[in-house]
């Protein structure tokens, strides 16, 4: 007798598991994971540094990982922060995963970090699926995107904690209406907030700082629809299984390879 066994079920369900214990690990040391999800050329890297910035400015240990396929241009940007930096380069792959996310933080994540930004791979799709063990999810989206985003990626924007809108200083050249992204934002994700934002003008800069400080003092933050794990108040819809809070991973903890070419800069495959 043949059993059909779901590969991407099990895949996820590992993966869940791992995010499991990573959360445990963190917030036992007091550390507040953000999952930052969105498109490529969303602008979050600018918001990120913005975000680094304020976060030592006012004392706050804070620390960011990113994660690209190729390059470490992102990590290099926030580095000027002067907050320590890790470059995760995935070799193709289209998402961090739980256990991967352990294991870089394994003897690099310094013990006073308050606040850890995860940068994750710019993509609606794929990172939407996977809890990282994070205690905020924000998925962002740039004005430039179009209003209809959240219908065509409601998997992402249907388990996001936060959703910020970037780029609002050229919002009304590209005609932007705010008022049809945030009833779509609703659509999917009733309840959640939405946060207007520009790196550039400074509108909205602090709010991914305030809102993960806020949550890591026990303010309780949105139950997105889609959410899973611990949080869980829903079943999942559209493509894909929809992560509210993450769940990180961390049953294998192995260091990485450590290739940074700038001190406050660390880059791993």
């Amino acid at each position: 007798m043949c059993r059909v066994v779901d590969l991407r079920q099990a895949v996820l369900a590992k993966n869940d598991e791992a995010a499991h214990t990573l959360r445990a690990e963190l917030t036992a040391r007091g550390t507040v994971v953000v999952n930052l999800l969105s498109s490529p050329g969303s602008g979050k890297t600018e918001l990120l540094e913005r975000e680094l910035l304020l976060a030592r400015e006012r004392g706050v240990p804070v620390a960011a990982l990113t994660a690209d396929l190729a390059t470490e241009n992102d990590a290099r940007r926030l580095a000027r922060s002067g907050a320590p930096v890790k470059q995760v380069l995935t070799d193709g792959l289209c998402h961090l995963e739980a256990g991967m996310l352990g294991r870089h933080l394994e003897g690099w994540l310094p013990e006073d970090t308050r606040l850890l930004f995860v940068e994750n791979v710019g993509n609606l799709v794929c990172p939407a699926s996977y809890d990282l063990g994070e205690t905020l999810r924000v998925v962002l989206a740039s004005v430039t995107e179009g209003e209809d985003k959240p219908l065509k990626y409601p998997t992402a924007f249907g388990s996001a904690q936060l959703v910020v809108v970037t780029k609002t200083d050229i919002a009304q050249a590209v005609a932007f209406d705010e008022a049809a992204f945030r009833a779509n934002v609703q659509r999917v994700n009733p309840g959640v907030e939405v946060a207007l934002t520009s790196a550039r003008t400074g509108e909205g800069v602090g709010v991914l700082l305030d809102r993960a400080l806020a949550v890591g003092a026990g303010a309780g933050a949105h139950t997105p629809v889609m959410a899973r794990g611990p949080h869980a108040h829903g079943a999942d819809h559209g493509h894909g299984h929809g992560h509210g809070h993450g769940h990180g991973h961390g049953p294998e903890h192995r260091p990485g390879h450590d290739h940074g070419t700038s001190p406050a800069v660390v880059q791993t495959r």
